[in-house]
């Protein structure tokens, strides 16, 4: 009923509605038959989740803008669906002219999200450039490692000094030096002193 209210919906307000599918694999095949420009589509599906139909749009159809519209409001699907390329997220309490207005936002490669979900996503992207402009994390080893190296010390030493084999502290440094992509010790050491680790 509810797929049967989005497509009279949609059809009122003059767009051409190919179908209203609840299974992911019978979607996959009409919407590669039908080439739409814009599909509505819920995280809940009878066979597939949304996420793993999203994918599969996209393989066939690259250019389809995929409008996400679903009871969850949750960090995790919100942020799993746009990962997987959804071009907008909308929640299914928003009211028939929301809906028909992320629609036509989203025919014209708008990215359109239910007001509450713009916090979240504003909060996911901070996240994301802070850890950007510190660098990659680092372990709390590797930092212990990074510094004592920094200082000069042979690995010998800094193994004495950690309690660990030397071997452990050539993998943490390989670790380190693989995060950081940088390629040698003197690299290594020359970060290190930039970031006030030594």
């Amino acid at each position: 009923m509810w797929r049967d209210g989005v497509a009279r919906d949609l059809t009122d307000a003059g767009y051409l509605v190919t179908a209203a599918i609840g299974e992911g694999v019978q979607a996959l095949r009409v919407a590669r038959a039908a080439a739409p420009d814009v599909v509505v589509l819920d995280l809940q599906l009878t066979d597939l989740s949304g996420v793993d139909v999203i994918r599969g749009l996209l393989v066939a159809l690259p250019d389809v803008r995929i409008l996400m519209l679903s009871a969850s409001g949750e960090q995790r699907d919100v942020l799993d669906a746009l990962k997987a390329g959804a071009t907008g997220y909308l929640v299914k309490s928003a009211g028939r002219q929301e809906f028909l207005d992320a629609v036509r936002r989203t025919a014209a490669g708008e990215a359109v999200f239910t007001a509450g979900l713009a916090g979240l996503l504003l909060g996911e992207y901070r996240k994301l450039a802070r850890s950007t402009a510190d660098g990659p994390a680092l372990t709390t080893r590797e930092t212990e490692v990074l510094r004592l190296v920094a200082k000069g010390m042979p690995y010998k030493q800094v193994a004495e000094d950690l309690g660990v084999s030397v071997r452990t502290v050539q993998n943490h440094v390989q670790n380190t030096l693989g995060k950081l992509q940088l390629h040698n010790r003197s690299a290594l050491v020359r970060y290190a002193l930039e970031h006030g680790l030594d």
